[in-house]
Order: C-alpha cells, then sequence, then structure tokens
C-alpha cells in the first residue's frame, strides 16, 4: 500500500503501486477478443471463470492466457446485458450460461474462434516451441521424481549440452 493508502494519486506513473504492472501473463503477445471467447465457449457448456481461463489458455496452445482482471469483469457486462446468467455452485464458484439472447449474438459472431486467431497472430513456430519446451520440462519432472542419482546427473548433462547448441545456433552466420 502506498503513503496514500488504498487510494493512490492520479500522478502516479503506470506500473508503480498495487496492480498496475503487467502481472502474470504479461508480456504473451497482443490480448485477445476476451468477449468472443467467453461467448464462443458458454456456446459449447456451461462453466465458471476460472475453467474458461484454462480453456483459452490451452486452446490457444499457450499462446493467450486471458487474466481474471480481464474475464470476470467481462463476465459481469455480459450478465448485465443479459448474454448470459450465472448460478452459484460449490466451493462459492459462479457457473455462466448463455441466454437466448447470448446464443442468437454468438451465432451472428465471426465463425472463427478469438483463441484461433491469436494462434495465427502468434505464429505456429511459437507455439510449436512452447510444445517442446513444455514436453522437455515434463520429461526433466518425472526424471527428478523417479530417476537414480545417475539418471539425474546425465539430464544435467543433456540439458547443459542442449543450452551449448541452441547458442550455437545464434552464433552461427546466417
Amino acid at each position: 500500500m502506498s503513503a496514500f493508502g488504498a487510494w493512490r494519486p492520479p500522478f502516479e506513473p503506470r506500473g508503480f503501486g498495487r496492480g498496475r504492472g503487467r502481472g502474470r501473463g504479461g508480456g504473451r503477445g497482443r490480448g485477445g477478443n476476451v468477449r468472443g471467447a467467453v461467448l464462443a465457449l458458454l456456446a459449447e457448456r456451461p462453466m465458471h471463470g476460472y475453467e474458461m481461463i484454462q480453456e483459452i489458455e490451452q486452446r490457444s496452445g499457450g499462446a493467450w492466457r486471458p487474466s481474471p482482471g480481464s474475464v470476470y469483469p467481462t463476465l459481469q457486462l455480459l450478465e448485465d446485458e443479459g448474454l448470459i446468467e450465472s448460478e452459484a455452485v460449490e466451493g462459492g464458484r459462479r457457473r455462466f450460461t448463455l441466454t437466448e439472447q447470448g446464443r442468437a449474438q454468438q451465432a451472428a459472431s465471426d465463425d472463427r474462434a478469438p483463441w484461433e486467431q491469436i494462434g495465427e497472430d502468434v505464429g505456429s513456430t511459437i507455439v510449436d516451441m512452447r510444445s517442446a519446451v513444455h514436453g522437455i520440462m515434463q520429461a526433466m519432472v518425472e526424471v527428478h521424481r523417479v530417476g537414480t542419482d545417475e539418471q539425474r546427473e546425465r539430464a544435467r548433462e543433456v540439458l547443459a549440452e542442449t543450452r551449448r547448441k541452441l547458442y550455437a545456433i545464434l552464433a552461427e552466420e546466417s
């Protein structure tokens, strides 16, 4: 909290103080159409907010993970507009569904889902690279979890060699 308490003066530069920086998910490229993504997901089945965030991240190949700060206000706005409705479910969560008006708007919208557009904007190379790195991380977790000390050391050597080879690629003349 700043010296001003919860209130921040209007002249406080962006990026300073609470909640003004680029939190989790920042720097992952341009944001997507949260409204369109929410409507597209709810056209498939009822979901709660966090589930939508996970679905969008998965469907975009990790290229887009909307923040709760963009998803939950969008849900509230869509509910205020009468396009979705919510019901309380276990654990204090709210499950959202499309209303008839929401279904009509979704049917009239662009055929491509917003996460597909993000994937195209980011490019398949980045998505493929992210997927490869994720696979390596999963393998490393397993080696650490169930491998012997000798296997862990061999895995560390493979990673060190891989790092050297990656830098060697950058050192090549184009």
